[in-house]
């Protein structure tokens, strides 16, 4: 039995409970060095609580981290078991923080809904072990 493959899915489209996915992480060159070695690390906090934020969208991935120039950011290629997925489309939603703690894997905020400002997809994905780098 050969791997199972990720799936690419558009990022407005809702990603279905254990499936694996293509997705993306931008990051610097010397934390994607890090990283390779290393595997990931989940976050202390961010607009979804601790976790490792992904997107399937490249151009979301791209932008990270604003705060150093293009040229020296980098954006891993992932394949990401997502697990249970709550969706999370409001700035308010009553578990926009805690949905690892009722039994989600991955907390998944639509494009143009309101959470985030550019209005591209993101994921949160609570066990860094669900994450591979395809490269």
């Amino acid at each position: 039995m050969g791997k199972r493959r990720a799936l690419i899915l558009k990022s407005n489209s809702a990603p279905k409970h254990g499936r694996r996915y293509t997705m993306y992480h931008g990051t610097s060159a010397q934390a994607a060095t890090l990283i390779k070695q290393n595997g990931f690390r989940r976050s202390i906090g961010g607009m979804l609580g601790p976790g490792v934020y992904v997107s399937r969208d490249p151009k979301k991935a791209n932008s990270y981290p604003p705060n150093i120039p293009a040229n020296q950011r980098v954006v891993l290629k992932l394949r990401v078991n997502v697990g249970r997925v709550k969706k999370i489309d409001s700035p308010g939603h009553p578990l926009r923080f805690t949905w690892h703690q009722n039994g989600y894997n991955t907390a998944w905020i639509p494009p143009n809904c309101g959470v985030v400002g550019s209005g591209l997809e993101e994921d949160c994905v609570w066990d860094p072990k669900r994450i591979k780098i395809v490269k």
